[in-house]
C-alpha cells in the first residue's frame, strides 16, 4: 500500500487529516507513529475547527520541517530551504484544489456550529478529504 493510500485509510479509520498525513512518514524520521498522531491531533479541521489551514497541509509541512528543518537558531540555510520548501509544496496544492483554506475546501466554515454540523450530516470530510490527504502525500513524496 502507498503511503497516500495508507493516509487514506488512516483518515477513514477516524484520524484526522494531519495525524495521518505525519504518521505515515513518522518511520522514515524516526519517529514513532503514536507520538506523531499527539503531536498533529490539534492541526486537524483547520486547525482544531478555526477556519484555518487545511489539516493535510499541516501534517505534509510537518514532514518537510522534519527533513529540512533546522535544530540551530543560527541556521539560517535550514530555515530559508524549509521555508522555501514549504511554499512550493503550497503552490502546488493550491493549483490542484483552488485553495489551502479548509473552509474553501469543504465548502463549509468548521468554526460555524451549524456549518459543522452541517458538514457532518453531508459527510463532507468523508466525501472530500480523502483526495486532499492524498495529494498532500504525493505532493510530499515528489518535494522531499
Amino acid at each position: 500500500m502507498s503511503k497516500a493510500e495508507e493516509a487514506v485509510a488512516l483518515f477513514q479509520q477516524g484520524f484526522n487529516c494531519t495525524q495521518a498525513v505525519l504518521s505515515v512518514f513518522a518511520p522514515d524520521f524516526e519517529l514513532d507513529r503514536d507520538m506523531a498522531r499527539r503531536i498533529s491531533q490539534g492541526f486537524g479541521a483547520g486547525i482544531a475547527r478555526t477556519d484555518d489551514k487545511c489539516g493535510s497541509l499541516s501534517g505534509a509541512i510537518m514532514v518537510i520541517g522534519l527533513r529540512y528543518g533546522g535544530i540551530r537558531a543560527d541556521d539560517v540555510a535550514a530555515k530559508e530551504k524549509t521555508y522555501a520548501v514549504v511554499a512550493e509544496f503550497l503552490r502546488e496544492f493550491k493549483m490542484l484544489h483552488g485553495s489551502i483554506a479548509c473552509t474553501d475546501l469543504l465548502g463549509y466554515n468548521l468554526s460555524d456550529s451549524q456549518q459543522c454540523a452541517e458538514a457532518k450530516t453531508h459527510k463532507v470530510a468523508m466525501e472530500r478529504c480523502p483526495a486532499f490527504i492524498r495529494d498532500a502525500v504525493k505532493l510530499v513524496e515528489k518535494i522531499v
